[in-house]
């Protein structure tokens, strides 16, 4: 059978990262395949919640096997915002990627070195038409820094710096990025679970 998968998302760079994670051993579709898909409103208290109400909501529009994540950034010194809200940061008045990362860095301007702790986290939901599979979650700890840096990524990636590291995960390289991401952790470990899928599909089960 054709190894088809769902990954509901209408922003082009997360379906590029998920592919390559996935291995690039699935055809992808994603919301542009759907444009008559209404998208849900993420109204869960965690990452987890999101990601299973939008992986839902996909496999029962497609009545293909779906998957949705849901990722955000929390920052301790902003009482870990922000959070499930990370997509929404700002809301009208940051419109775009650039606005919410230098929003946060307003936010931030008083918080000295060393209280600027982050982290990302990821939560991957699977399902299929009426049945969630599935939740994995992954985190990649770090910080804050002062400035955005590198052209590389998406989102807040200018604007933290992993454990360890010196540079922003918009100044590493995809493969370098892979190994520690937060959204690598998560799908690692639905990884198997989706093999399991298409191996029941290929028997009949």
């Amino acid at each position: 059978m054709t190894r088809e998968i769902f990954v509901s998302t209408g922003n082009s760079g997360k379906v590029k990262e998920i592919s390559r994670l996935l291995g690039g051993k699935y055809s992808i579709k994603w919301n542009r395949d759907f444009p008559n898909m209404a998208m849900p409103e993420e109204a869960g208290s965690t990452f987890a919640d999101n990601a299973s109400i939008k992986a839902m909501v996909a496999a029962n529009h497609s009545g293909m096997l779906a998957l949705a994540d849901d990722s955000g950034l929390v920052v301790d010194a902003l009482g870990g915002e922000p959070g499930v809200r990370t997509a929404r940061y700002g809301g009208d008045s940051a419109m775009d990627d650039r606005g919410r990362y230098m929003l946060l860095l307003r936010n931030m301007k008083d918080v000295p070195e060393g209280k600027r702790s982050a982290r990302f986290v990821c939560a991957v939901a699977l399902a299929l038409p009426g049945k969630l599979l599935a939740v994995t979650e992954g985190v990649c700890e770090g910080s804050i820094s002062f400035e955005p840096r590198g052209e590389n990524g998406f989102g807040y990636d200018p604007v933290f710096v992993p454990q360890g590291y010196i540079r922003s995960f918009a100044e590493l390289g995809p493969n370098e990025k892979d190994r520690i991401s937060h959204r690598s952790k998560a799908l690692a470990a639905m990884y198997p679970i989706v093999e399991e899928q298409f191996a029941a599909a290929d028997k009949g089960v």
